[in-house]
């Protein structure tokens, strides 16, 4: 009797709860696209949006709602659905199928594309914890280059005109124009979420730092050292200060330094580091190469590389 009673207090006191908690796996899901759970992190995530535009900051947020629900409904582990882990790709596919898409039915097919984010963001992490390497951005990557490419097919995706295919014969590389260093370093981490502008660049930094200082200027050293590397290595200016060499860097050497350094790696700030630069060289290459296709890298450097080193310290234990 007694058991009984104690389990019915324990329900009682997760419904009381429940709209709480509710509001915090969707901030979390929010606060994950930079591989925090912090739900004042998200909070100020989803400010910077909503200083960019009101309805990427609805998207965003049904989004998080919306993969943290097909999680739940389809009984995911409660502790991964309330640190977001189900919600952070719903967020970014939401994000850019109402970005690169127009017309009538995009909200529906942004919102729809949220929904099979959680189902394949659960997929593969059944697939890689066989590998031991986290799923990362992957499903929201390849979501987006599959809505994108059947609008070739169907009439129902209708693409943006600035989403492009070119034809690399053709290309000339621009890197002539001076630089806004202020706007390409804010921009940098503003492109995680697809903005642009000092204002949404300093609510996201105030997230990093809130949810912890290593992160706040790890996020600070990745950016300044992926930008600097573009620049000297030539790249076109125009690109530079859209921030679209900065935001790889950042979210690569979080997870790089930061969230899966698991153990004692003592060279693991010199890794980051490097792997931050490397997502220059990447970031040029899938472009380049995605260029005919009209197709954005979006964060496909950060998952190559973070892979890549994580992978390494399987087998060197000290980096």
């Amino acid at each position: 009797m007694k058991e009984i009673i104690r389990k019915k207090k324990m329900r009682m006191a997760t419904e009381e709860n429940l709209p709480f908690s509710l509001w915090i796996t969707i901030l979390h899901g929010i606060s994950q696209v930079i591989l925090i759970e912090n739900w004042v992190t998200g909070l100020l995530f989803l400010a910077a949006i909503l200083t960019t535009s009101i309805e990427l900051g609805v998207i965003a947020f049904l989004s998080s709602a919306i993969g943290a629900g097909v999680a739940y409904l389809g009984g995911a582990d409660p502790k991964q659905i309330q640190q977001g882990l189900f919600g952070y790709n719903s967020v970014l596919t939401g994000l850019s199928v109402t970005l690169f898409l127009t017309g009538t039915f995009s909200w529906v097919i942004a919102l729809t594309g949220a929904l099979i984010a959680s189902l394949f963001t659960a997929s593969m992490m059944n697939l890689f914890k066989n590998v031991g390497l986290p799923v990362l951005t992957f499903p929201f990557i390849l979501l987006t280059w599959i809505v994108l490419l059947a609008s070739y097919r169907l009439d129902t995706f209708r693409i943006t005109k600035n989403v492009v295919p070119q034809d690399l014969s053709h290309w000339q590389l621009e890197i002539a124009g001076p630089i806004d260093w202020l706007d390409a370093f804010f921009s940098g981490i503003g492109q995680v979420f697809f903005l642009q502008g000092v204002i949404a660049g300093v609510l996201l930094f105030a997230g990093l730092f809130w949810a912890g200082w290593r992160i706040g200027l790890y996020a600070i050293a990745g950016n300044v050292v992926a930008v600097a590397g573009a620049f000297l290595l030539g790249a076109e200016h125009t690109l530079i200060d859209l921030g679209l060499y900065g935001y790889n860097a950042i979210l690569t050497v979080i997870a790089v330094g930061i969230v899966f350094k698991d153990g004692h790696h003592p060279l693991a700030p010199v890794s980051a580091m490097l792997a931050a630069f490397l997502t220059a060289p990447l970031i040029a290459s899938v472009d380049t190469m995605l260029l005919p296709f009209g197709l954005s890298a979006l964060t496909m450097p950060f998952v190559i590389c973070t892979w890549l080193f994580l992978g390494a310290r399987k087998v060197l234990k000290r980096i």
